[in-house]
């Protein structure tokens, strides 16, 4: 007697691990359109990550050589502008390293109670509408070690790096009972403003966790052609071959 598909379904579903039937996120995540081949957004999600991100975080399986080449900077300019570790010696490092930040293990864990963990992979593990929600929902908190707070990775152990351009935020439950963050000091960005950020930070994010992505897409359209040529060609052969006998 076979197994019942309802079985089946049930056997599966107590054989997953509670952790992945959990992992769903907590609140609603706001969706977020991105676009790895737009190189002006590239660039400035680049600048947004070099300044606000990569002071804690790294991104060693990425080097800065390849992050040029893709964005279309020069040498000079992937030295001028994004490099700011340095080498035992005290020298910038060279363009053709891993891209590190400058903050000993030892002091982050001290300082946050946990290293920061490393960003090239992490769109790939959260997602692009996880990481852009999270982004623009810090709010202040009063009980956490750091001030702040955020309402999608409860009990976060860092500060918001861009609370200059956000401002901050305090969660507040509005007339239809549900929970808001409502601005409530103004940072440098207006609203529209820091989303437009967030979003070119997520996109370079994305980027960051698959570069090949790009040359995938494009090269992609030509195996796509390809076929479309090699299946026209096929079907007229078949014709061929099989004229005299229809």
């Amino acid at each position: 007697m076979k197994p019942s598909i309802a079985l089946i379904a049930m056997v599966f579903v107590a054989l997953t691990p509670l952790s992945l039937q959990a992992a769903g996120p907590s609140v609603p995540l706001d969706q977020v359109e991105v676009d790895v081949t737009d190189q002006t957004s590239l660039q400035r999600g680049a600048r947004m990550f070099f300044n606000y991100c990569v002071g804690c975080h790294s991104a060693e399986y990425m080097r800065y050589n390849r992050l040029g080449r893709d964005l279309g900077l020069t040498e000079n300019q992937v030295a001028e502008s994004l490099i700011f570790t340095t080498d035992e010696q005290g020298e910038p490092v060279g363009t053709g390293s891993l891209i590190t930040n400058a903050m000993m293990p030892v002091y982050a864990k001290e300082a946050f109670g946990v290293v920061p963990p490393d960003l090239t992979l992490v769109s790939r593990v959260r997602g692009e509408d996880w990481l852009y929600t999270f982004l623009r929902s810090f709010y202040l908190d009063d009980s956490r070690p750091l001030g702040v707070n955020n309402a999608v990775y409860a009990n976060v152990g860092m500060p918001n790096p861009l609370w200059e351009l956000q401002g901050w935020q305090e969660k507040q439950v509005g007339a239809d009972g549900e929970t808001h963050l409502q601005v409530v000091e103004a940072g440098s960005l207006s609203g529209p403003e820091y989303d437009r950020a967030i979003r070119d930070l997520v996109t370079f994010l994305a980027y960051l966790g698959e570069p090949m992505q790009i040359d995938r897409q494009r090269i992609g359209m030509y195996v796509l052609a390809f076929l479309f040529v090699f299946l026209v060609l096929a079907y007229l052969l078949k014709k061929e071959y099989w004229k005299d006998v229809h």
